[in-house]
């Protein structure tokens, strides 16, 4: 069965591609050096990248007890408390919710962070804490 034209070109050019790849390979290997010295990459005291060693007498000290490796701790700082209304409250569920008069934000509360004199309607003083469902309420202050 004879070969087409276009079948026999192809053969040609995939013949062609192959010794290519061959020539530029046999090529990099006469012109690579593959020393490790060649390779090695060094870095100067201001942090760039050379192919010289660093000199040593360009070399600082430094003190590992004035390296900081973590953030510095955060002054205890007091946030003032929470001024609302007690908007909604049933004694006998033991739970209710207070609207702040700032931001008219509400916020859950539970009988155990509040006092027992509650009621619907007080000015409360109150801190936030993150709850499962939201910002809750607690130590919860009635004002007179």
């Amino acid at each position: 069965m004879a070969t087409s034209f276009n079948k026999r070109e192809l053969q040609k050019k995939k013949e062609q591609k192959r010794k290519d790849k061959q020539k530029r390979k046999e090529e990099r290997k006469a012109n690579s050096s593959g020393s490790l010295d060649n390779m090695i990459a060094y870095v100067d005291e201001n942090g760039a990248i050379t192919d010289t060693p660093p000199n040593p007498l360009m070399k600082q000290e430094v003190e590992a007890d004035s390296i900081a490796i973590s953030t510095p701790k955060k002054e205890a700082v007091e946030e003032p408390a929470l001024t609302g209304h007690v908007e909604f409250f049933n004694a006998g569920k033991g739970y209710g919710f207070i609207k702040n008069t700032v931001t008219a934000d509400k916020y859950f509360f539970h009988i155990s962070n509040a006092p027992d004199d509650i009621a619907e309607g007080d000015t409360v003083t109150f801190e936030l804490e993150r709850g499962k469902r939201g910002m809750n309420a607690v130590k919860i202050g009635v004002m007179k």
